[in-house]
């Protein structure tokens, strides 16, 4: 069970930073609920806003990019997962390699079709 969560959840992640609007859709409930503090003090609900940011390379991470986590830790209650970690992003842009920390807990739920993120809480991670 434990592997199917993190097989998840790196297919979700890879798919933020790569724009694979399909794949995130698979790994995400309709109504996740996403709490990111470099964009705004307050919760947004749904897909649609991740959508537009997904579309327009919001991270300005482009093509060329690796994350890492950090200290992974898994808690598994029944149909419900909550992985926290810091995420450790290297992005190669123009001025060389660049280096974005962020704490991050995400909470997965079990659905009919496999475990989809259901709700992020991220946090400076420096």
């Amino acid at each position: 069970m434990e592997r199917e969560v993190w097989e998840t959840l790196h297919r979700h992640l890879a798919a933020i930073y790569a724009g694979d609007w399909e794949t995130y859709l698979q790994t995400t409930v309709a109504d996740v609920a996403v709490y990111e503090w470099f964009v705004t003090p307050h919760r947004i609900d749904g897909l649609s806003f991740h959508q537009f940011m997904m579309e327009h390379d919001w991270m300005g991470v482009g093509s060329d990019w690796r994350y890492d986590l950090l200290d992974p830790r898994l808690q598994v209650y029944g149909d419900t997962a909550i992985a926290s970690y810091t995420l450790l992003l290297t992005i190669k842009g123009e001025n060389g390699l660049e280096h974005r920390t962020i704490n991050e807990t995400r909470v997965l739920v079990r659905q009919p079709e496999g475990w989809k993120v259901a709700h992020v809480h991220k946090s400076p991670g420096s």
